[in-house]
């Protein structure tokens, strides 16, 4: 199976790039964004030829920024959806468009289901709900839209990784405590879409999160326990005190129902992931 990946010096990209190469009979073309511009149409429809399944990894992910260059953001999240939709098309390949929580308004008190009508807060999340539904409306029987949030990982800037830098110029950080979703290592998703191309299920939506929930502060005080730090170091604290550009879902959990009807498993709670990748070295100790 022949494999293109955008984005693919990110930092899913890379534990893409990692998993289709240890995956039996998998051939994986690894474009980054200097690589590939996936606002050129035609350009796309030519890096898509040949391939049997295109993950698209690229994304304007910068949810501040958005606020004042929604444009430049909907051309990435939205019209390169667009076109990688069409090119899949075109080739006779599947797309797996990895897309966001922020799709939500975050108002939920249960986790959000796959057919959730989206209701996008702000700029970044606009421009991805729109994505999902210029990609499933081009290539509606091919379109796989992955829905994921709270990311990190080896190879990349994210939250674990502030935390441990922090960890070593500080006595003590203050984290938020009422914002909850699902810290998701890149590498299990990385491995989760993998398998749903593999195990040939159908297209459509689904939420490629680890399981359970967590706030931010809760995770910080896991990141530090996993590293051996004290987490009594971790504050509480509340959306308040961090005024940004960009609106933050206070619940933004996912439910992973689609995984059991189609026959596979979701996840694993995002706890158990954490230790894994601590032990794995993607997400560093400090003797801080």
């Amino acid at each position: 199976m022949r494999y293109l990946v955008t984005g693919a010096h990110g930092m899913l990209g890379s534990d893409l790039a990692a998993v289709l190469a240890s995956t039996e009979g998998a051939d994986a073309t690894l474009l980054s964004r200097a690589d590939l511009d996936v606002t050129d149409r035609a350009a796309v429809i030519a890096a898509a030829a040949g391939h049997d399944v295109i993950v698209n990894a690229a994304a304007y992910t910068a949810v501040d920024d958005a606020e004042a260059n929604e444009e430049a953001a909907a051309a990435i999240n939205a019209l390169g959806a667009e076109n990688l939709a069409i090119a899949a098309r075109e080739a006779g390949a599947r797309l797996v468009q990895v897309s966001t929580d922020y799709v939500f308004g975050g108002n939920a008190t249960e986790p959000y289901a796959e057919d959730t009508e989206r209701e996008p807060l702000g700029a970044y999340g606009r421009t991805k709900a729109e994505g999902e539904r210029l990609a499933l409306a081009a290539h509606p029987l091919g379109t796989y839209v992955v829905r994921t949030a709270w990311l990190y990982g080896q190879h990349g800037g994210n939250f674990a990784a502030t935390m441990l830098k922090l960890a070593a110029s500080r006595p003590s950080v203050s984290v938020v405590d009422d914002q909850f979703g699902q810290p998701t290592w890149t590498l299990d998703l990385a491995k989760q879409i993998v398998l749903l191309m593999e195990s040939g299920a159908p297209a459509g939506v689904y939420h490629g999160t680890n399981g359970g929930s967590a706030s931010w502060y809760e995770f910080a005080r896991a990141v530090y326990t996993e590293c051996g730090l004290d987490p009594e170091r971790v504050q509480r604290t509340d959306s308040s005190a961090f005024v940004r550009p960009a609106p933050r879902p206070s619940y933004s959990v996912l439910g992973h129902d689609r995984w059991r009807t189609v026959g596979l498993a979701p996840m694993r709670p995002w706890s158990e992931a954490l230790r894994a990748a601590v032990a794995e070295g993607a997400v560093g100790s400090t003797g801080a």
